[in-house]
C-alpha cells in the first residue's frame, strides 16, 4: 500500500528541515511524570564543594547546603533522592544525557551554560575571591594578582575560567582539571593564587593553616547561582522554579544557609 498523503508530506518536511541544517525538536519531556512514577529523584552533584555538597572525610555522608535542599525537594515530590557525582566541565551534559533530572551544586549563571541547559531564579550569588598563601608577602589585595610573572590557577569548567581569560592582563593563567590540584599549585608555589568564590574561601579557611583569602575591593563579578535542568521540559523547569520561589519564602533556605555558614550569599530579593 503507497503510503499516505499526509504521511508522506510530513516525511518529506522532515527530511527538509534536517537537510537544511535545522534541528528537529524531540517529542517533550515528561521528567515529573517519570520523577514521580519512579520514585526517583536523580539530583547532580559535585561531591567536594564545601558548603554546598561534599563528602565527609569521616563519616562518608554527604552534606551541604544543596544535599538538604535536594532532599526537600525529593519529599516534596514524594521521591528518594538519588546524587548523582558529576563535576563543572561535564554536568551539563549528563543533563543533556538524563543522567540526572537537575543540577543542585551551586551552578553560576553563565551565557555559555544558557546556551545549552535552562535555570531557574537564582537562590545564592557570589563573587569572586582569590586564595593564597599567607606565607607569601607580595600578595597583599587583590591588585597584586595580575602581575608579571603571578600564575593565576583556576579549575577547569568553573565559571572562574572565562573570567580569568577576559580578566588577566600580565599574570599567567593556570587551569588546572583535578580536584585539589588548585590548593596544591598554591600550597607547593607552583601558582600564586587560585580563584573561586564564597563557598569554596570559606572551605580554604576552615580546613588548611596556610591558606588567606582576599576580596576584592568591589565587585569583580556578581554571579547567580541556580538550578539547571536539561531544555525542553517546561513542565519540569516550572516545578523546580516553584521550588526554589517557596525555599526563598517559607525559610527552608535561609535555614539550610545558616546551617552551613553561606547566609551572606543568599538571594534575599
Amino acid at each position: 500500500m503507497p503510503p499516505r498523503p499526509h504521511v508522506r508530506c510530513c516525511t518529506l518536511l522532515v527530511l527538509a528541515l534536517a537537510l537544511g541544517g535545522l534541528r528537529v525538536q524531540p517529542a517533550v519531556a515528561q521528567t515529573l511524570e517519570q520523577v514521580r512514577a519512579a520514585g526517583v529523584l536523580r539530583v547532580c552533584i559535585w561531591p567536594d564543594y564545601f558548603g554546598i555538597g561534599a563528602r565527609n572525610p569521616r563519616s562518608g555522608e554527604l552534606q551541604g547546603l544543596d544535599i538538604d535542599l535536594s532532599q526537600a525537594l525529593g519529599t516534596d515530590l514524594g521521591a528518594k533522592v538519588e546524587h548523582v557525582e558529576t563535576d563543572f566541565g561535564r554536568f551539563a551534559d549528563d543533563l543533556l544525557r538524563r543522567r540526572c533530572d537537575v543540577a543542585m551544586m551551586g551552578v553560576g549563571v553563565t551565557p555559555e551554560r544558557r546556551a545549552r541547559i535552562v535555570f531557574t531564579r537564582p537562590y545564592l550569588r557570589s563573587d569572586v575571591y582569590a586564595v593564597v598563601s599567607r606565607h607569601d608577602a607580595r600578595l597583599q589585595g587583590w591588585a597584586d594578582l595580575d602581575r608579571a610573572g603571578r600564575v593565576i590557577a583556576v579549575q577547569r569548567g568553573t565559571y572562574m575560567e572565562p573570567l580569568m581569560r577576559e580578566r588577566l592582563r600580565e599574570a599567567r593563567l593556570l587551569v588546572v582539571d583535578r580536584p585539589g590540584e588548585r590548593e596544591k599549585a598554591v600550597e607547593s608555589g607552583r601558582a600564586d593564587a587560585f580563584i573561586t568564590d564564597y563557598p569554596y574561601s570559606r572551605r580554604m579557611l576552615a580546613s588548611v593553616d596556610w591558606a588567606r583569602v582576599l576580596a576584592p575591593p568591589a565587585p569583580v563579578k556578581l554571579t547567580d547561582y541556580a538550578y539547571a535542568v536539561a531544555p525542553g521540559d517546561a513542565r519540569w523547569l516550572a516545578r523546580v522554579d516553584a521550588f526554589v520561589q517557596a525555599i526563598r519564602q517559607d525559610g527552608r533556605l535561609a535555614a539550610a544557609a545558616q546551617r552551613h555558614g553561606l547566609s551572606a550569599i543568599v538571594v534575599k530579593e
